[in-house]
């Protein structure tokens, strides 16, 4: 009787209290706090996968101290505690100082500063405040453009939440089991419940259910499935999902890939229905360890970086060498060290293309929105100008070139010819069975027309099924047609088909399956397997309408009928779009996990030549001196690893290629971050996304071309810029050089080189907004600093002549021959040299006849005209005495335009020579 009280009054504290753990600690239970805590971790991931699909399920439940019924939430919460929310390290985005600071820290942009605060402390308020100026609207520019480019994938990112469906035990579950094992009292609990939390909540240990269209929340090892087909394709590449089990089939598997009762985080539910354990969450999964390979990867100098800072680099020591020697002439000549100085000074600014960032940001500015109405995602400026300097295009099969999507793509008799009774056949064997379907029926069922035709309702009944297990591989439905007859149809893998097959059908007959004819069914499906195909087959037989029920026993003594095979087919712009790139002088390389007979058959398609494959096992043999050889003469690769792709795009990178990746799955983040250019679209896994430098938000490729075109359109006015500047510059040093060591005063007041530079440069504002002869972007450009510096060694002492001409018509023609009349001389060459320095810009931006063959951009000629008035306005109007200038007789212009003639002339015969002799970038 006293026992019997004790039992009430324990059932009514545990109920009422809910203390069930701390019962459980008093009777040295709580294993979570010991154990678990302390328990080692297994040396390696893919021991730790290898150990999960090997133990018994009751085991891991154990060693994970959760239960058949999941964890409670408080278990939940504590392993939460311990190892942290279920994420995987993604690349931090940078914090908006320092991603200022990025924006900011390029060769020019340093140097400009450094001058701005030469002016600063020289009293030179103008020359700060106009270099100051060309600094913060270059940075803020591509700060505000990179920035709102983030934002808008981030947004991209955050339009997918995703959670998963936890099986929750009541806490007081635990307190019950302990009450019955230790005085044996019954106790009522809550049962386990179902729970829809998000992903980032999920622990090890903890019990899910997974179903059609789930992303699967961590690495889980399967405890029980029904027809479970999950994509891998972001890992492996694979276009076909895969089948997964309870139980492990090959325990030899080495692959922690090739684990059959292991799915992993990022892959996804096709079909079928599964519980599974939580085994691994977060960083500790297989997707996590491929993430943390590419955020611990810092990027490479991309192509264009690297040719940016050569040429800043090119300028910076030109200007290193001509302002001293300018410093000293003028020095000792003029014995007037103090102005010496700041003339050189105000070479050193004239010398430098202060301008060259705010153009080359505001130009792939202009990109990035003309991309962003084909609704492309710029992350990144500088991959606008690697789109146009690509030659090398690698990119990944699945989900890029193909739908991603499973279609029925023939349907055969037995001897390999199009069938239609085949495909009627394999339809009403997809329309009656029940239960989930998966991916092959939906291909087949899809053919709607064969619905039309058969009218399933009105001319047959389901007698019954046979359902489908992964003994037998295949399925098989019986159905009534008019009550004359049953027909039972049987579609499975092809040699489960034949085992139960005894006969063929050849057109209206049936023929005895002897072994010649097997060798020949065999060759077909063969033949279709070597296109890419996975195959089905069909068979059937017809039976006496005297029963209604059916077994496997009765699938026997079948008639093969024919075949229905299945691919995912390449995108509808996929082959336009690679035959426009490759019209551009782009070459196409495909890098896949998938195997490589499907890769071949896809290959073919898109008209890409396939007839040598490499797998990833012939680049485990290579080292890189072979490897590198390899992949300049092979175009297509398969079976390949994450680490197989990133090696290819490093080895094309240092044969001197500017390697573009396009790529969608987890498996593809290394190499789209090792590529000058990395491209996803906007269905690729978030690790993906953040790799890639450019996203697609349509499933069209043939926004390739148009970026692949606006890239060298970007390149082309850079590089105009450059050269002009780079070559009048030059021109003007050499003049102004000649002028210091012949004429008493200076030929031009630092006031005046920064007063024309920066009409110069606003001149050029428009640049971005030029037309580019088509010719420019035909070809893949790069940056070339060998180049640039002969094109300013050959075009500027062009200018220098005309400059020399109009110092001896100034001198000579008008007098201005002694410090009295310094100021006219200066009027004169301010005028000259601006003009040249404007006009020029139609001269060099083609290698055509300007204004004939080829023409400006509106924008540009206007500019031009602009500046070219106000270069005459300024000595000319009421403010030159503020510039120190004074107006010109009019009998200076009509020998002003006989001079900028004859230098239009000049320089288009040595832009012709230059040509013939060096070629034109």
């Amino acid at each position: 009787m006293r026992f019997t009280i004790l039992k009430e009054l324990f059932a009514g504290f545990v109920r009422t209290r809910g203390l069930g753990r701390h019962f459980r600690r008093l009777a040295m239970l709580d294993s979570l706090s010991g154990t678990t805590v302390s328990r080692e971790v297994p040396p390696s991931l893919a021991q730790t996968l290898a150990a999960a699909a090997k133990s018994d399920p009751d085991a891991l439940l154990k060693q994970l101290d959760s239960h058949p019924d999941g964890l409670s939430a408080a278990q939940a919460s504590r392993i939460r505690e311990r190892v942290g929310l279920n994420l995987v390290e993604q690349e931090k985005p940078l914090p908006w100082w320092l991603h200022l600071w990025h924006c900011y820290k390029t060769p020019f942009d340093l140097l400009l500063t450094l001058l701005a605060a030469i002016s600063y402390v020289t009293e030179d308020m103008k020359a700060t405040v106009v270099i100051g100026t060309m600094v913060v609207l270059s940075v803020a520019i591509r700060f505000w453009q990179e920035r709102k480019s983030n934002i808008a994938a981030d947004k991209l990112k955050a339009m997918v939440s995703n959670t998963a469906t936890v099986i929750r035990r009541d806490i007081s579950e635990d307190a019950a089991e302990d009450a019955g094992r230790y005085f044996e009292v019954r106790l009522h609990v809550k049962p386990a419940r179902r729970e829809e939390l998000p992903i980032a909540d999920l622990v090890p240990g903890d019990v899910v259910l997974l179903s059609a269209g789930d992303m699967i929340p961590g690495d889980c090892r399967i405890l029980s499935a029904k027809d479970l087909f999950v994509s891998q394709a972001a890992m492996t590449g694979e276009s076909l999902p895969v089948e997964k089990f309870a139980l492990l089939r090959d325990a030899g598997a080495t692959n922690p890939l090739e684990l059959d009762n292991i799915v992993f985080m990022g892959t996804n539910v096709v079909s079928g229905s599964a519980t599974a354990l939580v085994v691994s969450t977060g960083g500790s999964t297989y997707f996590g360890a491929l993430a943390q390979r590419v955020t611990a990867t810092d990027r490479a100098p991309t192509q264009f970086q690297s040719g940016v800072n050569k040429v800043a680099w090119l300028l910076i020591r030109f200007m290193f060498v001509m302002s001293p020697l300018v410093l000293f002439i003028n020095g000792f000549t003029k014995g007037d060290w103090t102005e010496a100085f700041l003339f050189a000074m105000s070479i050193a600014v004239g010398l430098t293309p202060e301008m060259l960032p705010m153009i080359v940001t505001s130009t792939l500015a202009k990109g990035a929105v003309v991309l962003s109405r084909q609704k492309v995602i710029v992350k990144r400026l500088d991959a606008i100008q690697n789109f146009g300097a690509m030659d090398v295009l690698c990119t990944d099969k699945t989900g890029t070139l193909t739908q991603d999507k499973i279609f029925l793509s023939r349907h055969t008799d037995v001897w390999g010819e199009d069938s239609d009774d085949v495909l009627e056949a394999a339809y009403l064997n997809s329309y009656y069975q029940t239960g989930l379907k998966n991916l092959l029926d939906v291909a087949v069922l899809e053919h709607t027309e064969v619905h039309k035709e058969l009218n399933p309702a009105a001319n047959f009944r389901k007698v019954d099924e046979i359902p489908f297990d992964f003994q037998r591989r295949r399925m098989s439905v019986v159905v009534a047609e008019h009550e004359e007859h049953h027909l039972l149809i049987c579609k499975g893998a092809v040699e489960e088909i034949l085992e139960v097959c005894q006969r063929v059908r050849h057109g209206e007959l049936d023929e005895p399956l002897t072994p010649e004819l097997l060798a020949r069914v065999r060759a077909v499906t063969a033949d279709l397997n070597e296109d890419g195909l996975r195959v089905v087959a069909v068979a059937s037989k017809e039976l006496p309408p005297t029963q209604e029920s059916y077994s496997v026993a009765d699938e026997a003594d079948l008639t093969l009928v024919g075949y229905v095979a299945f691919l995912d087919p390449p995108k509808e712009s996929t082959e336009p779009a690679l035959q426009a790139l490759a019209a551009h002088g782009v070459r196409i390389k495909v890098l896949t996990g998938d195997n490589e007979l499907v890769t071949a058959k896809i290959c073919r398609e898109v008209g890409l030549e396939a007839e040598i494959v490499l797998r990833g096992s012939d680049l485990e043999c290579m080292d890189d001196a072979e490897l590198a050889k390899m992949v300049e003469t092979h175009d297509i690769f398969a079976k390949l690893t994450p680490a197989h792709k990133e090696r290819i795009v490093r080895l094309l990178k240092a044969n001197g290629h500017v390697v573009g990746f396009m790529g969608d799955g987890i498996n593809d983040a290394p190499a789209l971050r090792t590529a000058d250019i990395g491209i996803s679209v906007d269905t690729a896994v978030d690790i993906a996304k953040e790799a890639a430098d450019i996203i697609l938000l349509e499933k069209s490729l043939m926004v390739l071309e148009e970026g692949v075109i606006e890239g060298r359109k970007t390149f082309a006015n850079m590089l105009k810029y450059i050269k002009m500047t780079a070559s009048s510059n030059f021109g003007n040093v050499f003049s102004v050089l000649i002028g210091s060591a012949f004429i008493p005063f200076l030929p031009m007041l630092p006031m005046h080189l920064l007063v024309q530079n920066l009409l110069y440069d606003f001149s050029q504002v428009a640049i971005p907004f030029d037309n580019v002869d088509e010719e420019l972007v035909k070809d893949p450009q790069r940056w070339n600093p060998g180049d640039i510096g002969r094109f300013m060694l050959f075009f500027g002492p062009v200018s220098s002549v005309f400059d020399i001409t109009t110092y001896l018509v100034m001198w000579f023609v008008f007098g201005a021959n002694s410090p009295e009349h310094q100021t006219l001389f200066q009027s004169g060459w301010f005028i000259e040299g601006l003009m040249t320095q404007t006009l020029v810009v139609h001269m060099i931006r083609t290698r055509k006849i300007p204004f004939i063959q080829s023409r400006p951009g509106t924008p540009l000629l206007i500019a031009t005209c602009l500046i070219m008035a106000i270069g005459i306005f300024i000595p000319m109007g009421p403010f030159a005495h503020y510039f120190k200038l004074q107006a010109l007789p009019w009998t200076y212009f009509p020998i002003l335009t006989a001079i900028l003639v004859g230098y239009m002339i000049l320089t288009q015969a040595m832009k012709r020579h230059y040509t013939r002799r060096f070629g034109w970038q």
